[in-house]
């Protein structure tokens, strides 16, 4: 049923890609990357999401959408026994991490409180309207209704996770359809556009997770147009605190953490790697306003990743987290 479904969703996708020349190594290139990286064999999980995604099916589509609200919003109303399939099919599909939503009457109280991270980002949103946007890590896809809210034309996001690609699925579904699809491929495996095919592109939180942040700045780089805008938004670490943070375990119990630099050094690496007008517009600490445990989520989350004694502090010792949103050009 997840494959299904899948591929279903994206048959709005195809026409744009047979349209534009940028994309046409994607319809040769994109079919056995999709293959693989949905291949059932071995993955447990699948049933559950088929079974999740199965029960969304019998249901309603939003009467009207709201997809400029801080709860990404479908709205109309639900018999009682409409309600709780909808209830039990996303609990099947725990845990949250970013949003909120608010489907038809249920609230997903994500771990993330996404809607933050874009009201910071807002004031400098490079102008989307009639743009064809990428969106990098995408997680569940809370923010690709943002960008479509904003005005872009087309919204593709990427993000291997199943799990995401499933939450997706069952709040497109609900949404409706729009030009907002997601392809569960990491950056690195996403065929490589003719001469750049998006406006903008936008890599929030996957920075740090990369053990080559340079290679990822160019493969971002490598899909902008010519003219096209960069949002990276990332961790980084206090001037005073040096030129960048390699942690030699973990960072705020994450393994995944590799490099952490200061907003200087990470606009060095943006002109290395030929961008330019690079600017820094935003920094903020996080709080466990903003990531924090739910009903919807399960395990850790920031608060306990902070030094009780301290909590300028990780647990490990390191600078408490720090994001900082810059925007840059390419040529």
């Amino acid at each position: 049923m997840m494959l299904s479904a899948f591929y279903r969703h994206l048959i709005t996708l195809w026409p744009l890609l047979e349209r534009e020349r940028a994309f046409r190594p994607w319809l040769t290139q994109l079919p056995p990357l999709l293959a693989e990286a949905l291949d059932p064999d071995g993955d447990g999980h699948l049933p559950r999401f088929g079974e999740a995604l199965a029960l969304v099916d019998e249901l309603p589509v939003a009467e009207r959408v709201e997809l400029d609200a801080p709860a990404v919003r479908a709205c109309g109303t639900l018999t009682d026994e409409q309600a709780e399939t909808l209830r039990r099919a996303a609990r099947m599909l725990m845990p949250w991490r970013k949003g909120p939503w608010r489907l038809y009457d249920l609230f997903i109280d994500t771990e993330w409180r996404s809607d933050l991270k874009w009201e910071r980002l807002r004031p400098h949103l490079p102008d989307l309207t009639g743009r064809r946007v990428l969106d990098v890590g995408c997680g569940s896809g809370y923010h690709l209704w943002r960008m479509r809210a904003a005005g872009a034309e087309a919204v593709i996001g990427i993000d291997p996770t199943r799990l995401f690609v499933a939450q997706f699925l069952l709040t497109r579904r609900l949404l409706g359809e729009h030009p907002v699809w997601l392809l569960p491929l990491p950056l690195e495996r996403l065929p490589v556009p003719v001469n750049g095919a998006f406006d903008v592109v936008f890599s929030m939180g996957v920075l740090y997770h990369r053990r080559s942040p340079i290679d990822h700045l160019l493969e971002l780089k490598a899909q902008l147009r010519s003219g096209g805008t960069l949002v990276l938004e990332t961790l980084v670490i206090p001037e005073q605190a040096g030129q960048l943070l390699l942690p030699a375990d973990r960072y705020a119990g994450m393994k995944n953490v590799w490099f952490i630099p200061s907003v200087t050094e990470l606009t060095g690496w943006l002109r290395r790697c030929g961008f330019d007008q690079v600017r820094c517009v935003d920094t903020t600490p996080t709080t466990p306003e903003e990531q924090r445990l739910t009903d919807w989520t399960k395990g850790q989350s920031l608060s306990d990743w902070l030094d009780p004694e301290d909590a300028r502090r990780t647990i490990e010792g390191h600078p408490a987290p720090l994001r900082a949103i810059l925007l840059a050009e390419k040529p």
